[in-house]
């Protein structure tokens, strides 16, 4: 069975994605004993017992995250700094693992010729690893050897976590002026069957344009935690349809943790709240598939998505305009886009629909009127006549308001209505809207403590024109 294949069975069999880093932290123990980072070759005395001590806290560790864990991986500097001892330690901590649990040796190791063939075996042939992590820099010839091990899986460096990296890997190239981590995925990906790629949990643009151009690849994650990596962001962003191709790799924390189990247990279960979340969102709340198709449909055949070039309200410059403005004029439309939103808001806290001027207040309205939900919007802009109102509409203040608007690309866009609403005692938690067209995960919302929810994202509207081209 090819690695790429054990590794899905072990991911479905674990419920788990996660990837366990196995990385012996440098140790000064002239220092004061508490893991500061040294020399551990000076230290004679550390040496003679390296080996068992590594091996002992490693067997712990897999034994107490091994129903967690996806995978190991194990990264061969933290062993190669003691040594002998040092790699008779990783190749007992390989060996003890279970077979049904796949294992990467992080190496970034290969050459040319007979440097790179020796580097095949040792890796594979006498460590034991199911894959390992390679630099991709001298070509494909580099690589051959790996590739003789049909059953072994290969990461290729593509982005990487080091903020010196963006020199290098963000050279335009190419007469599209890509950038090089991009041709170097396109690349790489044609090398061979077992290959994935290392992309760093710290840049999420690039996990999203390699997620969105490759589909089905498998992307080791690295980065998360102690590098500065959001988990939630990676996951949002690099994990495929089915839930799968996404290893976020965590290292230091569980591997000092006094209890590496709960840790790695812990880590498991945030990544399959985010995964449901996520299924939960872009299938638009547990609507039927059907219902939600068909709704899509209708706002493509009314000519709501239009490309060209287009000037946002946020000043910058869109390919794609996305005009949800002409559903008012498609009743029957209407009527089922109200559905949509209604079947979001029955699951929310709230005793009144605010709705952003101008765009939602007719599809809040009718929203408004199937929930039997009191409605009220407010104005964005000083009234300097009449009752000079901030919020039209009745409302008593400490009453619980749920946003409403048809888009959001940004959610700058959403604090001043956010801010009216707050000014005049209104509880303001949730935000809901049709279409999400952000590129990258927004942080203004969370700021202000909105969640949002929305019933499709814009790229499923994009590739239902593409299918109906």
């Amino acid at each position: 069975m090819s690695f790429f294949r054990r590794l899905e069975e072990s991911c479905r069999v674990k419920n788990s994605l996660l990837c366990v880093g196995l990385d012996p932290p440098l140790v000064n123990h002239e220092a004061n004993g508490e893991g500061d980072l040294g020399d551990p070759l000076k230290v004679e005395s550390a040496m003679e017992s390296v080996t068992a001590s590594i091996v002992s806290k490693n067997k712990a560790i897999i034994e107490e995250t091994l129903q967690s864990a996806s995978c190991y991986k194990l990264n061969i500097a933290f062993y190669e700094a003691y040594g002998p001892r040092g790699l008779e330690a990783l190749k007992r901590t390989i060996d003890f693992i279970p077979e049904e649990t796949p294992t990467i040796i992080d190496a970034k190791r290969n050459d040319i010729g007979n440097s790179t063939e020796a580097y095949a075996v040792s890796l594979f042939d006498f460590y034991g690893a199911d894959s390992v992590t390679v630099n991709p820099y001298m070509g494909k010839d580099s690589i051959k050897p790996y590739l003789k091990y049909r059953e072994r899986g290969l990461f290729m460096l593509c982005r990487t976590t080091n903020p010196g990296s963006d020199k290098i890997q963000k050279l335009p190239v190419g007469s599209g002026n890509s950038p090089l981590y991009m041709e170097i995925a396109r690349q790489v990906l044609t090398w061979g069957g077992n290959i994935g790629l290392v992309v760093g949990a710290t840049d999420y643009k690039s996990i999203k344009r390699i997620r969105e151009e490759f589909p089905g690849v498998w992307l080791l994650t690295p980065g998360i935690g102690a590098q500065g990596g959001s988990l939630e962001k990676a996951v949002r962003l690099g994990v495929r349809d089915d839930s799968l191709g996404m290893l976020p790799s965590v290292s230091r924390s569980i591997y000092t943790s006094n209890n590496p189990g709960k840790k790695a247990a812990e880590l498991k279960e945030k990544i399959n709240s985010l995964l449901g979340e996520r299924k939960k969102l872009y299938r638009g709340f547990d609507t039927e598939e059907g219902r939600q198709n068909d709704l899509l449909k209708g706002i493509v055949d009314e000519g709501c998505l239009k490309f060209g070039r287009f000037k946002l309200k946020s000043g910058k410059i869109s390919s794609y305009y996305l005009d949800l403005r002409r559903i008012i004029s498609n009743p029957s439309l209407l009527s089922k886009t109200a559905d949509a939103y209604a079947e979001i808001l029955k699951k929310l806290d709230f005793q009144r629909i605010a709705a952003i001027p101008v765009s939602s207040i007719a599809i809040s309205s009718l929203v408004s009127s199937k929930l039997e939900k009191p409605l009220i919007y407010p104005r964005l802009s000083l009234k300097d006549h009449g009752t000079g109102n901030r919020i039209e509409g009745n409302y008593c203040k400490g009453e619980k308001v749920v946003l409403i608007d048809d888009v959001i690309t940004t959610g700058k866009s959403k604090v001043e209505a956010i801010k009216v609403l707050r000014e005049a005692g209104l509880e303001v938690s949730d935000m809901v809207v049709l279409v999400n067209r952000m590129e990258e995960v927004d942080e203004e919302l969370p700021r202000y403590n909105v969640k949002l929810h929305y019933y499709a994202h814009i790229d499923e509207l994009i590739d239902l024109m593409k299918l109906t081209a």
